[in-house]
């Protein structure tokens, strides 16, 4: 009876040996045991719920939101879009003559004047030029018609035209004088002065307005009305 007591009290010391040495010292976890994953998932990114330890952003934002500190893209300059416009014609880009153009039969005389690109690019003229016939009696300005203006490109090597229009001497007197034709292109100062092409004289008038009327670029043909 004694022997299997003592056999009894072998073996319950066994199994608490036993149990101690599967159990991790002071943890309370069992040897052998897979542990929590502290930096990657098993696929080589962080464990999902859990940030990886010293991770940093790339420098990408983040799906869903903007990332931050990250550079914005750069901004086109601006006015660049403006860089493609066709500049002006200046005085220096044309070649303006000036044409009797009068038809037979109207009360009224033309002279057209025509603006020729030869500057080798594509430029614009656009609204009135300034206009001053000299006389014997000083100089005489041109009026506008106050037609509308419209914007046109003249291309390389091809014209636009306007007309001057002024009252013929039909008085029997020798009237005014015409001697010459200074033609200012638009949002010029240099000025190119000509031969005048048409009729001789002008009316004499009682000095209450300019006889001479001029059209704004494009408002005549090719050389006529």
């Amino acid at each position: 009876m004694r022997v299997r007591k003592l056999a009894f009290a072998a073996l319950a010391v066994a199994a608490a040996l036993s149990l101690t040495a599967c159990q991790d010292d002071g943890t309370g976890a069992a040897q052998g045991a897979p542990t929590a994953s502290t930096g990657s998932s098993p696929f080589g990114g962080p464990a999902s719920g859990a940030p990886a330890s010293g991770a940093q952003a790339s420098g990408g934002p983040a799906s869903g939101g903007p990332g931050k500190g990250s550079t914005p893209p750069t901004a086109a300059p601006a006015g660049s879009a403006g860089a493609g416009k066709t500049a002006k014609c200046r005085t220096a880009d044309l070649t303006i003559t000036a044409a009797d153009r009068t038809i037979s039969g109207d009360a009224d005389h033309t002279v057209v004047v025509e603006l020729k690109n030869h500057s080798g690019k594509d430029c614009t003229l656009s609204g009135y030029a300034g206009v001053d016939l000299k006389t014997s009696a000083g100089t005489v300005s041109a009026k506008r018609s106050g037609e509308p203006v419209v914007t046109g490109v003249v291309a390389n090597g091809k014209s636009t035209y306007f007309g001057i229009v002024y009252p013929a001497n039909t008085s029997g007197g020798s009237g005014v004088r015409i001697t010459g034709l200074v033609v200012t292109p638009p949002d010029e100062t240099q000025s190119v002065t000509l031969s005048w092409p048409g009729a001789g004289s002008l009316p004499v008038t009682d000095g209450s307005g300019s006889p001479v009327k001029i059209g704004p670029m494009g408002s005549a043909g090719q050389g006529g009305q």
